[in-house]
């Protein structure tokens, strides 16, 4: 039996974000942040952690934005298969 909540679906989409080398991102992965695709702390009380990414180069990142990705932050295109 599986107890974790299912996260929010924020968006059907992914966040490109530019990103610099070495810095740290904080990811939301409870999906009730109002600055996605980054945590604001409205994950207390929900069972979800932020998560923690260091950015391997300057550039820009996809992150997920439906919270379902199998490759957490990273946008794995898993929002093109929940349903409407």
């Amino acid at each position: 039996m599986n107890d974790k909540p299912e996260p929010v679906i924020a968006a059907k989409r992914a966040f490109p974000v530019k990103v610099k080398k070495g810095e740290t991102y904080w990811w939301c992965a409870c999906g009730r942040s109002k600055d996605q695709p980054f945590c604001d702390g409205s994950h207390e009380g929900t069972g979800f952690e932020p998560l923690a990414w260091v950015a391997p180069r300057d550039g820009t990142v996809l992150f997920c934005g439906c919270k379902h990705t199998k490759t957490p932050p990273i946008c794995d295109n898993t929002h093109k298969t929940l349903p409407d």
